[in-house]
């Protein structure tokens, strides 16, 4: 084992040559000291100066062993020359010490930050720096040149107990100016082009995709879909050009159908790069032109009665108004909360997979007897239903219901609320049998009603169970 090896491992390490040269050293002294001490007792003042030269010795050693203790030069006599470290564990190579655990390290958080910093050399290298001195670790880095200055927007690990303040702090004092700082998740580790390129896949595999890939492409933001003015309406919607307008925190697109939509951001002013991406994400829907996914689930109710579930969009606008001649004026009112006559111009909003994703039940003869509808309002997500009144308490509501639980967990939903009126006891029904807390509010006979999803891991409980060859048995 080499000096090398056993120093490693805690080991004292003995040479025999410093041995044999310290007996040497050691019999030579005391032949020179035989040879003094024979020279001076013979003289006339010899026992004197034995006794001076003693005392000086023991001086002269009282005082090296003094001045080694008040400044620390000399090592204990057992010291090997591998000191342990301050904090009592063994010392390691650079590679030890970086395999060290993180829960020995401590707990980390990932934040997202974005600062504004002057565009001058050495400006990201003082961020860099003040964030290095907070022991934050910088995962990711985006840059958006601006006019004047540059917008740095950051992927960091922090310590848990250092607080968002804190960090911000440091980086004001570094230069930045304007910083925004929020909580990340894991989602967040993808690289930006990965990640836009997985939201333009969205995007072209379903139209309705578009408003929650901006959410997702641009942050905590409210997205709104305003339709096309009609000729004679006499209303005068929100328009935007062509190219789209940037104007601080709201950017205007101009929808492939004629419409416009709008994305708003209060707390953080959109920048050109933001601006060009989604504006490609628009283009792109625009390109591909109307399209949901074409799948179909077949289903059997209890009396035998075959239906199936699929998605639906502005083709099955025709379809839509049939049932509604054949719905009571009751059924409609509780639904739509307003005029029995009314009811029909909701459709063509309804059925837009600009405004969200809707299901539709069918019979085997091809009739829509029930319609489900999931609706992008701004940052919030509302859930209506409406089934035909011949088909009601037969499951599908629930299944229906179900089913878009499901989508608006996929889409990062934190909840879905339902409008209705108080006296809507199957609604009501429907909306606990998800087994999710739930929130009511109830004015002048409105009843709203909320459901949070992320209280819970379980998506939905959806009320069927899996029959033979594919097919789905629907329960009462």
């Amino acid at each position: 084992m080499s000096d090398v090896t056993r120093a490693k491992h805690g080991r004292p390490v003995h040479h025999w040559r410093r041995d044999v040269v310290e007996l040497a050293a050691l019999f030579t002294a005391v032949a020179v000291a035989d040879a003094v001490a024979n020279l001076i007792g013979h003289g006339p003042d010899g026992t004197a100066l034995l006794i001076i030269s003693a005392v000086v010795l023991v001086a002269t050693a009282g005082f090296h062993t003094w001045w080694a203790r008040r400044h620390g030069h000399a090592p204990p006599a057992d010291d090997t020359g591998a000191r342990p470290p301050a904090d009592g564990h063994r010392a390691g190579t650079s590679e030890e010490s970086a395999s060290v655990p993180e829960s020995l390290a401590g707990a980390t958080t990932l934040w997202r930050m974005r600062t504004t910093v002057k565009d001058a050399p050495g400006s990201l290298a003082a961020l860099c720096s003040a964030l290095a001195q907070q022991r934050v670790d910088i995962l990711s880095l985006q840059t958006h040149p601006l006019a004047e200055g540059t917008v740095d927007e950051f992927l960091l690990r922090a310590p848990s107990e250092l607080a968002a303040s804190e960090m911000t702090r440091a980086v004001s004092l570094a230069g930045g100016t304007e910083t925004w700082t929020e909580r990340a998740d894991a989602h967040d580790l993808v690289d930006a082009p990965t990640r836009v390129l997985g939201l333009a896949t969205r995007t072209a595999l379903d139209a309705a995709e578009l408003p929650l890939a901006l959410r997702q492409l641009l942050g905590r933001c409210t997205i709104r879909s305003l339709p096309a003015k009609s000729p004679g309406s006499g209303r005068a919607e929100e328009s935007a050009p062509v190219e789209g307008a940037l104007e601080g925190t709201v950017m205007r697109l101009r929808a492939p159908e004629g419409g416009v939509i709008t994305v708003e951001r209060p707390y953080l002013p959109f920048t050109p790069t933001e601006f060009a991406r989604a504006r490609a994400l628009v283009e792109l829907d625009a390109r591909l032109g109307p399209r949901i996914p074409r799948g179909r689930d077949t289903l059997t109710l209890p009396e035998g009665n075959a239906i199936s579930v699929r998605r639906a969009d502005a083709a099955d606008l025709d379809a839509a108004k049939a049932m509604h001649e054949r719905c009571s004026p009751h059924t409609l009112r509780m639904r739509y909360h307003g005029p029995v006559g009314d009811a029909d111009r909701y459709l063509n909003h309804l059925l837009s997979p600009r405004f969200g994703r809707t299901l539709a039940v069918q019979t085997a003869s091809g009739r829509i007897v029930g319609l489900g509808h999931l609706l992008w309002d701004g940052d919030e997500t509302e859930i209506a239903l409406l089934v035909e009144d011949d088909w009601q308490r037969r499951g599908i509501g629930g299944e229906l219901l179900g089913r878009l639980v499901t989508m608006a967990v996929e889409a990062s939903c934190e909840s879905v609320y339902a409008v209705t009126q108080s006296s809507n006891t199957g609604m009501v029904a429907a909306m606990r049998g998800l087994g999710l807390p739930l929130d009511y509010q109830i004015e002048e006979g409105t009843l709203v009603i909320t459901a949070r999803l992320d209280a819970t891991p379980v998506t939905s409980r959806l009320p069927y169970d899996e029959g033979q060859r594919g097919e789905r048995v629907v329960r009462d």
